[in-house]
C-alpha cells in the first residue's frame, strides 16, 4: 500500500506580468466589417489588415476576422482564423490604438502557411503603415 500524497513545498505560482494594454472586442455585426472594408487597409505577406477610426468616443478595441472559401475547405479555413486570433491577442493588444475597428482577412495559403513569427512582423508593419497618416 503506497502512502497518502502529502502537500510539497513546491515553487509558487507567479501572477502573470499584467493586464494587455487594451482589451478586445470582437466584430459580429456585417455593417461594421463593410465600414472597415471602406476604410484604410494594408496587405502583407500573411493577410490583409483593414482600419478605421470610428470617432465615437468609445476606447474600445475592435476585431473581426474573415476567411473566405478560397482559402480553402473548413480545416484550412479555421487554421487561419485561429492563427489571426493569436495574432490578435499577441500584438494588436499591445499596437492597436483605442476607439479603432480591424479586420484581418486570410489570404490563400499564405496565412496557413506562413511562420508565426513573420505574421507578428507582419502585423506590427501593417499597423505602423496605417497609423502613419495619423496626426
Amino acid at each position: 500500500m503506497t502512502p497518502p500524497e502529502t502537500q510539497g513545498q513546491g515553487i509558487a505560482a507567479e501572477a502573470p506580468a499584467g493586464s494587455p494594454a487594451v482589451s478586445l472586442c470582437v466584430l459580429q455585426k456585417r455593417a461594421d466589417f463593410l465600414k472597415a472594408a471602406s476604410a484604410r487597409r494594408q496587405g502583407t505577406g500573411g493577410f490583409l489588415l483593414q482600419a478605421r477610426d470610428r470617432a465615437d468616443g468609445d476606447p474600445a478595441v475592435r476585431v473581426g476576422f474573415t476567411a473566405s472559401k478560397k482559402i480553402g475547405n473548413a480545416v484550412l479555413r479555421n487554421r487561419a482564423k485561429r492563427r489571426m486570433r493569436a495574432l490578435a491577442r499577441d500584438v494588436l493588444t499591445l499596437c492597436a490604438v483605442p476607439g479603432w475597428d480591424y479586420v484581418l482577412v486570410a489570404r490563400p495559403e499564405a496565412t496557413v502557411s506562413r511562420p508565426y513569427a513573420d505574421l507578428c512582423t507582419d502585423m506590427e508593419q501593417a499597423l505602423a503603415s496605417v497609423h502613419r497618416g495619423r496626426a
